[in-house]
């Protein structure tokens, strides 16, 4: 797992232009290390879009301002409105920083880029975390279903800071719509769980099969063994004996040379 970790931060981390190729790299280095499976699952993590490169960036290079928007999003996912300033503000220093990490890497800060970007801060903020993906390591852009109304300034936010009722309604659908999301990437990953324990088991019946097939064709040969070692014991008995002979007739026949 450590491997993995330390994988998917080298990969998340590169600039995105050479995301393939270190994607590659990294899978041939886990396969060197006797790795194989942690290497197929690298290979299959996809390029991400360029908005979603910045936010796995952000989560990577800019903890501190990342993880003061995800416990300023905390009580909010409850229903307390009272974190909103705190919310907005971190929402704000995130996007500064992203505008800087786009513009480092030469990718353009445009106001769409960054709209998509704060668009997936906001849907993580809303579910408390990156799952079902690993942490900084996301290849789409999310869409938050309400949540980022709570991040935006104008009547939404002052109704939110004011406890209004329909800020709160807001607040309650996305709750719900971030449990329903939940729920539904953990059945997900439960079917998925169960289907790779469903085939290891029936890859585990074959080989147990072709294990019980192996050892009754292992014992066959075994006995033919012994019998044909048997059988050359008694050739070998007879080869002897034959000598035997063959050297008594030999040891009569120079007896009788020698009398004539």
């Amino acid at each position: 797992m450590g491997d993995d970790r330390n994988a998917l931060r080298a990969l998340y981390t590169v600039p995105l232009a050479r995301f393939v190729a270190e994607r590659r790299r990294l899978a041939a280095e886990l396969r060197a290390g006797g790795d194989p499976d942690a290497a197929k699952r690298l290979e299959r993590l996809r390029r991400p879009t360029v908005s979603a490169w910045t936010v796995n960036q952000l989560y990577w290079r800019s903890r501190d301002a990342f993880d003061a928007l995800l416990a300023a999003a905390a009580p909010i996912r409850k229903g307390d409105l009272r974190g909103t300033p705190g919310y907005r503000e971190a929402l704000k220093e995130l996007r500064t920083r992203a505008a800087a990490v786009l513009r480092e890497a030469s990718h353009a800060a445009t106001e769409a880029t960054l709209r998509r970007v704060m668009g997936t801060l906001a849907a993580v903020a809303a579910a408390g975390g990156f799952d079902p993906d690993p942490p900084g390591a996301l290849a789409t852009d999310r869409q938050p279903p309400g949540f980022e109304a709570v991040g935006e300034p104008g009547p939404a936010a002052i109704r939110a800071r004011s406890g209004d009722s329909s800020a709160r309604s807001v607040v309650s659908r996305t709750a719900a719509s971030q449990r329903k999301q939940l729920a539904a990437a953990q059945a997900a990953e439960h079917a998925k769980r169960r289907a790779e324990t469903k085939a290891r088991k029936a890859e585990r019946a074959r080989l147990e099969t072709a294990v019980r097939h192996a050892s009754v064709a292992v014992q066959a040969r075994e006995r033919a063994l012994v019998a044909v070692q048997k059988k050359l014991r008694v050739a070998e008995g007879a080869v002897e004996d034959s000598r035997q002979m063959l050297r008594e007739l030999e040891r009569k026949l120079a007896t009788l040379e020698r009398a004539d």
